[in-house]
């Protein structure tokens, strides 16, 4: 189950459902047993029924009646505490920083990341 299409294409597991939903909401609706139940039942009917390896099939449910959701949901909501315009200053963005580069735990790590993965798009430079 994934709210999260593009990466769940990339990583090409042998079945999937996608709910155009708001991350951490795969299951449905908080407080909406019928609309989780619905999604359930769905999710279990198509994982039966998908015979061919790397399917995803899209759930037909909406959060809202129209995509506005979307437009505010991967932004940082400004603090209380100012209104610095600095990124990740007045904001409860709690997200560890960014780099162009690949970042690894270890060393080990490092040494066994494959780096013409077809799917780890994010390992190209350029």
């Amino acid at each position: 189950m994934s709210s999260a299409r593009s990466i769940t294409a990339a990583v090409n597991p042998p079945r999937a459902v996608y709910l155009d939903y708001p991350l951490g909401h795969t299951a449905g609706k908080r407080a909406d047993p019928i609309n989780q139940l619905d999604i359930m039942q769905d999710t279990l009917t198509a994982f039966e029924q998908i015979v061919e390896p790397g399917t995803i099939i899209d759930l037909d449910y909406e959060w809202q009646e129209d995509d506005a959701w979307k437009d505010s949901v991967m932004r940082p909501q400004q603090s209380h505490a100012g209104n610095n315009s600095e990124p990740g200053q007045g904001h409860n963005d709690t997200r560890t920083e960014r780099y162009d580069t690949p970042q690894y735990q270890n060393d080990q790590d490092a040494a066994v990341a494959d780096p013409d993965c077809p799917s780890c798009v994010f390992l190209k430079e350029g």
